[in-house]
């Protein structure tokens, strides 16, 4: 009996001691980290041990997670720069939350997105769903705290006991690696910890946003090329009969839908432009309105015809343009009677490939990818 609590007892100490390794800051080295960036240098700082980290990341080496608790502190500076935690992440996919520390107050001052064939997009996914407002301050540490439980998230920074902000995560559960770093200006981060237990969510809650009425709600997607062969009009044809179409992607509750779920902007296959397809039947000639948005750009075709061209790129409009997507364009639709075309050749650069359209009434037509 004794020998039987003995080893009980070993039991619960081992397993007291992994759970508080776990839970030990890891120092930022490169015994520990992969670091790959413009630069950085390992240093103390401001009382800590501490990675200064320009333009790139540092990859916790031989681990993965799944659900847990993620906690660093980061050093912000009001420069423009987007330090954060990436997580889960296994091949060009996982998630991410980062901050936005050159805009104190205001309501996109950080982000929430997933990473969906290696592009963050947050053009697509805005607002306070993915998003809130903080008063960052410059003088001292940022504390930042992760809860990840199978589809769910929260965030906590400065130690705060109610979440900032509570968010669905995109991507399905999955182990994948950690990651902290960013771009434009660099940022100190130390005291990384983490462990793997499941947490409880505190008073987490997402609003529903319903879609638009109206919204298409699934466009077919063709294979990639490149965008400047839309460049001569008398030959769009042969680019369109050159396309296979083997998917389709559907709307989210941004009523728009995000492209990079199933084509690759960056890979050793050339081409930056798809074609988004719909099949428009009307009873009749007849002229609809049809109000899109899209991101970046856009060539969009009927029957064959280019009849809009547009641009919706970061900072293409005036210095502080987003280029977020939302339903800012509208053209005036000539059907014919039977089945109509209508193409929207969506080029990207960064920040999300997306498409999202609506007509103003349905009567006399059927919408189809």
């Amino acid at each position: 009996m004794q020998g039987k609590r003995f080893i009980y007892i070993i039991g619960i100490c081992m397993s007291y001691a992994f759970s508080s390794f776990s839970q030990e800051v890891i120092p930022f080295d490169t015994a520990n980290w992969d670091i790959k960036a413009q630069g950085y240098i390992l240093e103390n700082y401001k009382g800590y041990d501490a990675i200064y980290i320009q333009q790139g990341r540092a990859t916790l080496k031989n681990a993965t997670f799944l659900n847990g608790t993620i906690e660093f502190d980061v050093h912000l500076s009001n420069r423009q720069a987007f330090p954060g935690i990436y997580f889960r992440i296994s091949g060009n996919n996982g998630e991410s939350f980062y901050l936005r520390p050159h805009l104190p107050g205001k309501s996109d001052g950080n982000q929430a997105a997933p990473i969906t064939n290696g592009l963050t997009a947050w053009q697509l996914y805005f607002g306070d769903l993915y998003s809130f407002a903080y008063n960052y301050h410059y003088n001292d540490w940022t504390h930042v705290k992760l809860l990840v439980n199978n589809d769910k998230a929260q965030i906590f920074l400065d130690y705060s006991k109610e979440p900032q902000l509570s968010w669905k995560l995109k991507q399905t559960p999955g182990s994948g690696q950690l990651a902290i770093g960013g771009s434009f200006a660099p940022m100190h981060f130390a005291n990384f910890k983490y462990t793997t237990d499941p947490p409880e969510l505190i008073n987490y809650s997402v609003k529903e946003t319903p879609l638009i009425d109206g919204i298409i709600k699934k466009w077919s997607i063709s294979d990639k090329f490149e965008e400047d062969l839309l460049n001569d009009p008398d030959k769009l044809n042969d680019v369109i009969n050159e396309r296979t179409w083997d998917k389709t992607v559907e709307v989210e509750e941004n009523s728009a839908a995000n492209i990079s779920w199933v084509r690759t902007r960056y890979n050793k296959n050339k081409g930056n432009t798809v074609f988004a397809r719909l099949t428009i039947t009307s009873s009749k000639e007849q002229t609809k309105l049809f109000t899109f948005g899209y991101s970046d750009r856009v060539v969009v075709i009927l029957n064959g015809k280019a009849i809009y061209k547009g641009d919706n790129g970061y900072r293409t409009r005036d210095y502080r343009y987003l280029g977020t997507i939302g339903l800012f364009d509208a053209i005036y639709l000539n059907l014919k009677k039977g089945d109509n075309i209508l193409l929207f050749a969506v080029s990207e650069d960064f920040g999300g490939w997306g498409i999202m359209g609506k007509c103003d009434n349905y009567e006399g037509i059927k919408v189809k990818p």
